[in-house]
């Protein structure tokens, strides 16, 4: 049951009282979404956040009826630096298994640091500049980070297309709540990233942000300052973002 309905700034945001409820609502908009443009265009192309709280909406999209996946050009926004091609952690591997395997776009561009991480850089560069990017589906990290934008790299002006970054301790430790590593010291401390810029140059922006750990992140988001200090809060000047959150994740935002 969705509860409320809000607008911070430019930012929509939408609460609901349980995690699938979020999930399922956000990928109905993004399917609703993705079929309004596949009438208007032939080829749409698609920025996805590899990520737990992502799973109900990825499950929504990959079951979705009347979308054309055919007609889809996928790209994802960040990837770790140096785990191997197999590794079950690599995001590649995570939407592959959660999205990409099960419907089957025109193409599939995944971040590949295995001849270096520069060399991954240019040819990312290369192929999200090749067209204007038409929906990115996000999350936000308990740190307030977009992709891994955390605070002590996010430049809202950043003039890279995808970066190299160090990750910084909330956001390795965040990878072990998740469950993705055992250990803190079992998580990369490099990876590479779409900037903010890139993010945010995409024309339409769904943002799904479960869990009561991310509840300090979405109170900064719609009650602080647009600051680097929470990479999220950007998100209230993009002309069309919708901000889908559970009953754990927005509390009692205004406490």
């Amino acid at each position: 049951m969705r509860l409320t309905v809000e607008q911070v700034d430019a930012l929509q945001v939408r609460v609901f009282e349980t995690r699938q409820e979020m999930g399922v609502a956000a990928g109905a908009d993004v399917a609703l979404k993705i079929r309004e443009l596949q009438t208007e265009q032939a080829i749409l192309r698609m920025v996805f956040a590899a990520a737990p709280s992502q799973n109900e909406m990825l499950d929504y999209l990959a079951t979705a009826e009347g979308i054309d996946w055919s007609r889809i050009d996928a790209f994802h926004m960040d990837e770790y630096v140096g785990l191997p091609a197999d590794a079950p952690q690599r995001f590649g591997s995570f939407l592959t298994t959660k999205l990409f395997s099960r419907v089957s776009p025109r193409t599939v561009h995944l971040i590949d640091d295995s001849a270096g991480a520069t060399e991954a850089c240019q040819r990312y560069k290369q192929l999200l500049e090749e067209g204007p990017i038409d929906i990115v589906c996000l999350g936000i990290g308990e740190n307030g980070h977009l992709a891994f934008n955390d605070p002590p790299v996010a430049d809202f002006d950043d003039p890279e297309v995808i970066k190299r970054v160090q990750l910084d301790d909330v956001c390795r430790q965040q990878q072990v709540n998740d469950g993705c590593f055992d250990t803190f010291d079992d998580v990369p401390e490099e990876a590479l990233t779409l900037t903010i810029p890139t993010l945010l140059s995409g024309r339409h922006l769904f943002c799904v942000v479960p869990g009561k750990t991310k509840h300090q992140a979405v109170k900064a988001v719609l009650n602080g300052p647009v600051t680097t200090a929470c990479p999220a809060s950007i998100l209230r000047q993009h002309p069309d973002c919708t901000l889908y959150v559970d009953q754990d994740s927005y509390g009692a935002i205004t406490e």
